[in-house]
């Protein structure tokens, strides 16, 4: 990164333009359909922290976990672990800006900040404590929890004082376990991954993320050229390792497993998400249904004289790329017009170069790089 580069955030010329685009972009659909969607996948990721992160004490390679061992360590409650978050996360952005682009931190900054408020906003609406606790009649322990002490159980665990007051004792180690001691941490780790994973697939998606390590993984995607899951493997695993600081061996290779998949998981629905149909077509009609295709779809396509093997005709093949609406759409086309066409098609989740994602904005074009 050169030094004009980072000069150019210091000057009045720079925040000016970026206003005047923020207000242009804040009038498209696009800007609101995006907003939507990042608030949606923030949603879904705080609920994959909270439920299956924070009872359990499991430490993947995100910065939630990051912020699980120092709200560990510092005996801290929701509202801590959130503002831990929004502060690692605010460091982090700063990279977004310098590092990768003004729209990826511009999305990340919302996102980031979000993340911790919403990790709140589970707690207030449904807390992990009615799965994991219950409620006790102890007046002792609840003067001293009042008094701002802790209270271990016979199991080592802390007694939590409810906002109703109520002392709360622990039954059970994390959401999805039967009982204290029986918890099936596997089945927390797989419900996380799979929660969060889909999450972050619907940040990168739209070219944002959920802050703290999909930052780190994207810069190490834009400049190592990695797939983004392995790239959130990598950061990952850096961060699994602080969790010695707070769990046993196993936790910590469980957690280590625990972002492998995550990587993996963060690929196929990627993957899934910007899969696109490569069509074939061999028709005597081609022309009609070059047509169609330029015209309904709003896509391109290449002719290619091909001969045929078995009479050795001569013919024309088309070849585009459509989304699995539009081909679905194309195949009934080609019935309810009796058109005779040999069509294959295969999955493509990988476009570089000129390629509308949005047919409806006919006339802008958008580089798709999955």
């Amino acid at each position: 990164m050169s030094s004009e580069h980072i000069k150019q955030y210091f000057t009045k010329g720079y925040w000016v333009a970026l206003f005047k685009s923020f207000v242009s972009a804040v009038q498209t659909v696009k800007f609101w359909k995006e907003l939507v969607l990042m608030t949606v996948g923030i949603f879904i990721g705080a609920a994959a922290v909270y439920y299956f992160l924070m009872p359990s004490h499991l430490i993947i390679g995100t910065i939630s976990g990051l912020s699980i061992v120092i709200n560990t360590l510092i005996h801290g409650t929701p509202d801590t672990f959130s503002y831990l978050v929004m502060g690692i996360n605010a460091f982090l952005l700063v990279l977004a800006f310098l590092l990768i682009g003004n729209e990826f931190g511009a999305k990340t900054v919302y996102t980031a900040m979000i993340l911790g408020p919403m990790t709140q906003l589970w707690d207030r609406i449904y807390p992990y404590t009615n799965f994991t606790h219950t409620v006790i009649d102890n007046p002792a322990v609840l003067s001293q929890l009042q008094a701002g002490e802790q209270v271990l159980d016979a199991n080592g665990n802390p007694y939590l004082l409810s906002r109703a007051g109520e002392v709360l004792m622990q039954v059970k180690d994390s959401v999805m376990s039967s009982g204290l001691g029986m918890g099936d941490l596997w089945f927390d780790l797989v419900c996380f991954v799979l929660v969060l994973s889909a999450s972050q697939a619907i940040e990168f998606h739209i070219n944002a993320s959920t802050g703290g390590l999909d930052i780190l993984a994207k810069i190490i995607n834009k400049y190592l050229h990695f797939d983004l899951g392995m790239s959130v493997s990598i950061g990952g695993a850096i961060i699994c390792c602080s969790a010695f600081a707070i769990n046993d061996f196993r936790l910590v290779v469980i957690g280590l497993i625990g972002t492998w998949i995550n990587g993996l998981v963060i690929n196929y629905f990627t993957a899934s998400l910007n899969n696109r149909k490569r069509v074939c077509i061999i028709s005597p009609d081609y022309e009609r249904i070059r047509q169609h295709i330029v015209s309904d779809y709003m896509r391109g396509c290449t002719l290619y004289p091909v001969k045929g093997g078995y009479h050795k005709d001569d013919q024309v093949e088309i070849q585009t790329l459509l989304t699995k609406d539009e081909f679905s759409a194309l195949l009934e086309y080609v019935k309810d017009n009796n058109i005779h066409a040999f069509i294959t098609a295969g999955n493509c989740s990988e476009v570089y170069g000129n390629w509308a994602k949005h047919k409806k904005i006919h006339g802008h074009i958008e580089t798709v790089s999955v």
